[in-house]
């Protein structure tokens, strides 16, 4: 485990990094997601309801590691201990946006994919992890 904030910002410099959040019986789930940097804080967007965002208002603990966009972490890659946080409504327009900025096109073209596939928008919120 690495605790250095300089090391832990820059995971926001990362095209995909994998969240790992933890049910209620410490059973880690990971997820790739993008992410974004927000001063010394990290944001991802994520799907209102889903699992994840289920164990990050259960427990607000998350491990983050750089991964490829298929969730493969490489061998030695280093850990980054975190705690998360749902944000509020202001707050998930403030991720919205910085995630669309680092993403560009690409966030554009998931989003209409998304939308033409659930037949409209999915409610999202922000997450913003602190490092540990």
């Amino acid at each position: 485990m690495t605790d250095q904030p300089a090391s832990f910002r820059a995971l926001g410099d990362e095209r995909f990094v994998s969240l790992t959040t933890f049910r209620r019986n410490g059973a880690p789930v990971p997820t790739a997601v993008w992410v974004a940097r927000d001063g010394d804080d990290l944001v991802v967007i994520t799907p209102d309801g889903s699992g994840k965002v289920k164990r990050v208002r259960n427990s607000g603990r998350v491990e983050l590691r750089p991964c490829s966009r298929s969730g493969a972490v490489a061998d030695g890659a280093p850990t980054f201990a975190g705690h998360a946080t749902v944000t509020d409504e202001t707050g998930t327009a403030q991720v919205r946006e910085l995630i669309r900025r680092a993403y560009g096109f690409e966030y554009r073209v998931v989003m209409l994919i998304e939308r033409i596939a659930a037949r409209g928008q999915k409610p999202r919120v922000g997450l913003r992890i602190t490092a540990v």
